[in-house]
């Protein structure tokens, strides 16, 4: 068996023991869920027949917290479609403004290493460009997990914060804009069809963090799809092929997005339908000053505790989106 293709076979045993062990806790959580809905159950008939106040207090509070579970295990199983349970690729664009987007940018970076890390997926930088005073110029992080890509995908389109400016001397509020792309990890996929001829491969010193090695060779690989446009480009790899081949995949990953949207957009022509949310839209407002709130004008969930959502704290967002997806597909 040749290198390739054990890593790749490698690969694919590994997908399907992460399946299994996905399934397998899935079970596993149902059946605590039944039996701690059996123990609640159990206690609030103790708790009527006695009428005791105390255990009656500690049943009110069990049935919010079995709840809780509950909405959470739900939200699992709203992960179903093909690629949810993919890692993902999310890459951030500062939008126009120099430092002040570029500052935001790496703000969000911040946010969502947080988010996944406390989530338990594993966070890896492909690609990352810094910003000439402060923040990045643009960044493309691989979030490593069983349904990353399903949780994320609620985070694609454009980020607005609105602030007093650290950078502004007269301390003027301003507006700033940072794109988030999600697409789902694809490492081989038969329908997407790349030609060699179609490819521009440049090779070029990495630019960020990395010791002496990745800033004195050109290891770091843009490759541009001509007939699309589309342009990825890795450089944390201290091999040139191995930076090559983690570009090819999000080049893949990208093509496949592109054709996803493309079929949707018809699909959306057809039915005679204007989407609210296309790509690249405005998703959710950060209000620093003159007030504090966090708003997702999707699914209108909004919270005034900015200083959590900054740390990590998604989830809110990220159910609403994916409840809201399910009533679409229900009506």
């Amino acid at each position: 068996m040749s290198a390739p293709d054990f890593w790749d076979d490698n690969e694919a045993a590994q997908a399907v023991i992460a399946e299994m062990n996905a399934v397998k806790g899935s079970v596993d959580q149902y059946n605590k869920l039944q039996q701690e809905y059996d123990d609640v159950s159990l206690m609030a008939e103790l708790a009527d027949e006695e009428q005791d106040a105390d255990l009656a207090q500690e049943v009110t509070a069990g049935v919010e917290a079995l709840v809780k579970k509950i909405e959470e295990f739900e939200l699992q199983l709203l992960l179903n479609e093909p690629y949810d349970k993919l890692n993902a690729i999310l890459e951030l664009h500062p939008g126009a403004g120099g430092t002040e987007s570029q500052d935001w940018a790496s703000m969000l970076l911040r946010m969502y290493t947080r988010w996944a890390e406390k989530s338990g997926f594993k966070v890896e930088v492909m690609d990352y460009l810094p910003g000439d005073e402060a923040g990045v110029k643009s960044v493309t992080l691989l979030i490593k997990g069983y349904n990353a890509y399903g949780y994320l995908k609620a985070e694609k389109g454009v980020h607005r914060l609105v602030r007093i400016s650290p950078f502004d001397s007269s301390g003027r509020r301003h507006t700033s804009f940072v794109s988030c792309d999600v697409v789902p990890e694809i490492t081989n996929d038969a329908e997407i069809e790349i030609r060699t001829e179609d490819l521009k491969v440049d090779t070029y010193r990495a630019s960020g963090a990395g010791g002496q090695h990745i800033n004195t060779t050109d290891s770091a690989v843009r490759i541009t799809h001509i007939p699309s446009g589309v342009v990825v480009s890795c450089q944390t790899e201290r091999s040139q092929i191995k930076n090559r081949e983690r570009a090819m995949t999000m080049l893949r990953s990208k093509l496949y997005e592109r054709k996803i949207e493309e079929e949707r957009k018809q699909l959306e022509e057809i039915r005679g339908e204007q989407s609210d949310i296309a790509w690249g839209s405005q998703i959710r407002s950060y209000v620093f000053h003159p007030y504090s709130m966090v708003k997702d004008h999707r699914t209108q969930v909004e919270t005034g505790n900015i200083g959590a959502v900054m740390d990590g704290d998604l989830d809110s967002f990220i159910d609403g989106y994916l409840r809201s997806q399910l009533k679409i597909e229900v009506e």
